[in-house]
């Protein structure tokens, strides 16, 4: 199975961003549910935003939707990401959403 590539208009520009479910430990040897974003915004060579969303314990079927990931890029987009940058990773960290 291929990974599934999805487009988010905002505004004028275009980005390309994909979701991918990952379990890494979490304490006392829990496993922990991780969505990972990622986005382009700039092109193929574009600086990626990458972002490990925990999932909502209720919920292990939820995945970020569009909405989800349009306020992904804007938080990132207001502290510092810059994806017309050529190459590199822009990583939010302790990323919070609601789901919708």
């Amino acid at each position: 199975m291929g990974v599934r590539l999805r487009t988010l208009h905002i505004g004028a520009a275009d980005f390309v961003w994909r979701a991918a479910v990952r379990y890494v430990p979490g304490t006392e040897g829990a496993c922990l549910r991780v969505v990972r974003v990622r986005v382009w915004g700039g092109g193929r060579h574009s600086r990626v935003l990458q972002a490990d969303l925990t999932a909502p314990v209720t919920d292990e079927s939820w995945h970020p939707t569009p909405r989800d990931v349009k306020a992904l890029v804007e938080h990132a987009l207001a502290h510092g990401w810059r994806p017309e940058v050529r190459g590199g990773m822009f990583v939010l960290r302790n990323a919070h959403l609601t789901p919708a």
